[in-house]
């Protein structure tokens, strides 16, 4: 009876010390992530002020009146609306694409069994050794030379759709699927491709939430590839449309801050949308049975 009466007693105390630890953890982590939401903070306060409100003596610290003015500034320049559906359209088509290639191939990888298999695993995840500027003077001449595709969507999307971190990283979270519940389906009459569309797609759904953020932010940010094979300004992408604001002799910087405050904003709803899957996707595919 004493120590039926105890349990309980204990279970509280239990949850007492954490509640403290809780407490005393977020107390510490609140300075740390004021510290990495300044910059984002800086960033919106600034478009909305002048230049000469930036570079003051004392620069701002709340929001101004000026955003209309740097946003009108910023789309005459660069055209910037034009250059913001480019980089939604180019990064959207880039994420789709890449997650059915790269998780159709860490399929294969985890659940067949065929002839190199390990050596051609091995030769993809060589290629991650290999240094983006010695293939992307192939990759140009490619796109623009032979197949002759500048200055559109699919010149900028093709080159790296089937990239290696996404086949290695499905091939992990694929991994994690029972074998048993793959044959069952194929027992009952399930086609291969219907297995794994309607089956093991399914399970690792975390994973390719994961995935789909990171693909989604490495096209959203990228910025040489496209200053390569994009030429006319109307297919320009939004960093290589920013990246027109600094010149020689000056910098636009109120329609530099106006354009990366609006650049935040789809991946934010995106990361938002995702965040459930986000921290079981990166812990599902680092685990390999």
């Amino acid at each position: 009876m004493t120590t039926a009466m105890q349990a309980p007693k204990e279970k509280a105390g239990v949850k007492a010390r954490n509640r403290i630890k809780a407490f005393w953890l977020h107390l510490a982590l609140i300075p740390l992530a004021a510290l990495f939401l300044a910059p984002l903070w800086m960033m919106a306060v600034f478009s909305t002020h002048p230049e000469s409100a930036i570079f003051s003596a004392n620069p701002p610290l709340w929001f101004g009146g000026s955003f209309g003015e740097n946003f009108r500034g910023l789309q005459a320049d660069t055209n910037f609306l034009r250059a913001l559906l480019n980089s939604v359209v180019i990064a959207s088509l880039y994420t789709v694409f890449s997650m059915l290639l790269t998780s159709m191939g860490g399929y294969a990888f985890a659940k067949f069994d065929f002839p190199g298999k390990g050596w051609l695993f091995g030769l993809i995840l060589a290629t991650l050794t290999i240094p983006t500027f010695v293939t992307i003077i192939p990759q140009f001449i490619m796109i623009a030379r032979d197949m002759q595709i500048s200055n559109t969507y699919w010149a900028v999307i093709l080159p790296t759709l089937a990239n290696t971190i996404g086949i290695f990283y499905m091939r992990q979270a694929f991994q994690t699927v029972p074998t048993d519940l793959l044959n069952a389906a194929r027992i009952d009459g399930a086609s291969e491709w219907r297995t794994f569309w309607q089956i093991a797609l399914p399970v690792v759904r975390p994973a390719m939430a994961a995935l789909a953020i990171l693909l989604f932010l490495a096209s959203w940010n990228d910025y040489l590839w496209p200053l390569l094979v994009l030429t006319n300004k109307d297919s320009y992408t939004m960093p290589v449309a920013l990246g027109t604001l600094i010149g020689l002799t000056r910098v636009s910087w109120g329609g530099i801050m106006v354009g990366t405050a609006i650049a935040t904003i789809p991946f934010l709803m995106l990361f938002l949308a995702l965040q459930r899957h986000f921290v079981a996707g990166i812990a599902g595919g680092a685990v390999k049975d």
